[in-house]
């Protein structure tokens, strides 16, 4: 039996203009999640805020009242604009003092550089009595740790490397030892070739049975959607072999749907079974305009199986180059079941492999009939023993029908693979 644990949850709150105008991407947040959720808490709030004084501390105000832990990052600099010192000496009504032990170590930082300690960068040791200072070895602003007993903030430079090796070094192992921390596992179930709402109505009767220390969320993306398992515990090996038989039971209800247990692609997938069944690939794409082609080379090693690739886009290459009959693109055009059919089986026979695919479609925004919407989007798979053309109907947006479809294909290459 699964032993539930209090959960701890965290609150990051990152500080800085040059976040909010998008000058620089906020990493150190993203980081932090997978950091705290290795060790079982959970962020349930992230927080950006500009540098002002007030808006700085009502987020503090807010962050105490929903959070056992307030991580801050940024704002720690020597100049006027670096607010976070500051606020949090008058946020928990503190003097400031300069703290010896780090007033020595920031001048021996300065030291070991050959470079002078300034009276700005003096400032950097300049400390909230309150607080507990947290060493940063390789960088000039020390972090802080207040603890009211009832919530802790700890504030840290908003540097990556300086905040990563701060929190794994100092603030992980004081949070443990503070706090009893809960287990937290994490499964994840990776699906292609079903919408989110067809997944969740054919899985809701699995999902309803899921005991209380686990949840269940859906994490769609192009055409694909991820599906992660969270439980709860203490013990995290019982926590992963209980996953492991849910994840069992959902297996046989949804196994033409499911291609990973792994945090991997669907290339990397196709990719592997290729490999595998010692089989060789080819791509004729037209919509698509190499962006499947690309999704197969991302793949170290890609070259053992996918051999190469043509982009036929106009009707003249379609005919000369590819060689798919004057007649068929004539009579159907090339969005069309015929033509995706002898694209698919040519490009095999031209580049002697055991698999060919092909895409035809009309991305947008021009282009489109009444009987051939934007959106609509033919592919095909071709081996020795048979071709199968399958019909979309995606989207209104150009970029996001060539993904679409790119992903079908992987998707349609994975299915006959495996049937």
């Amino acid at each position: 039996m699964t032993i539930l644990m209090k959960i701890v949850k965290a609150e990051i709150l990152t500080i800085g203009d040059e976040i909010l105008y998008g000058q620089i991407v906020d990493t150190n947040s993203r980081w932090l999640c997978e950091r705290l959720a290795e060790e079982g808490i959970r962020v349930i709030w992230k927080t950006t805020v500009g540098d002002r004084e007030a808006d700085i501390l009502q987020a503090f105000h807010y962050a105490q009242k929903r959070a056992d832990v307030v991580l801050i990052t940024g704002g720690l600099g020597p100049t006027s604009d670096d607010l976070t010192k500051p606020c949090l000496a008058k946020f928990f009504d503190s003097p400031m003092a300069i703290h010896e032990e780090a007033l020595q170590e920031v001048t021996e930082f300065f030291k070991s550089r050959g470079r002078e300690l300034t009276e700005l960068n003096r400032q950097q040791a300049n400390l909230p009595v309150k607080c507990r200072k947290v060493t940063n070895r390789t960088g000039t602003a020390p972090g802080m740790w207040f603890d009211d007993g009832q919530v802790i903030f700890v504030s840290m430079p908003g540097v990556p490397h300086e905040m990563k090796v701060i929190m794994n070094e100092q603030v992980i192992p004081m949070l443990k030892n503070r706090l009893e921390l809960p287990v937290i596992h994490h499964s994840i179930i990776r699906t292609a070739g079903i919408g989110e709402s067809f997944l969740a109505d054919k899985i809701k009767d699995w999902e309803n049975a899921l005991p209380s220390n686990m949840s269940l969320a859906y994490l769609p993306n192009l055409g694909q959607v991820k599906l992660r398992i969270t439980a709860n515990g203490s013990d995290r090996e019982a926590l992963k072999t209980e996953a492991e038989e849910w994840i069992k039971k959902l297996s046989l209800i949804i196994p033409e749907y499911i291609y990973s247990y792994e945090n991997e692609s669907l290339e990397i997938v196709v990719g592997r079974i290729l490999r595998e069944k010692k089989l060789t690939l080819s791509v004729a794409e037209s919509c698509t305009g190499g962006y499947l082609s690309h999704l197969i080379t991302t793949v170290p090693g890609s070259s053992d199986y996918f051999l190469g690739s043509m982009i036929p886009y106009a009707y003249e290459i379609k005919k000369s180059q590819l060689g798919v009959r004057p007649e068929t693109l004539e009579k159907y055009g090339a969005v069309s079941e015929q033509t995706i059919v002898e694209m698919a089986a040519t490009v095999r026979a031209r580049f002697n492999t055991d698999i060919g695919v092909a895409t035809s479609g009309i991305a947008g925004p021009g282009g489109a009939t009444a009987e051939k919407p934007v959106g609509t989007v033919w592919i095909a798979y071709s081996d020795k023993r048979k071709t199968v053309a399958k019909k979309l109907q995606l989207s209104t947006e150009r970029l996001l029908n060539i993904q679409l479809a790119s992903v079908a294909v992987l998707n349609l290459i994975r299915r006959e693979l495996i049937d």
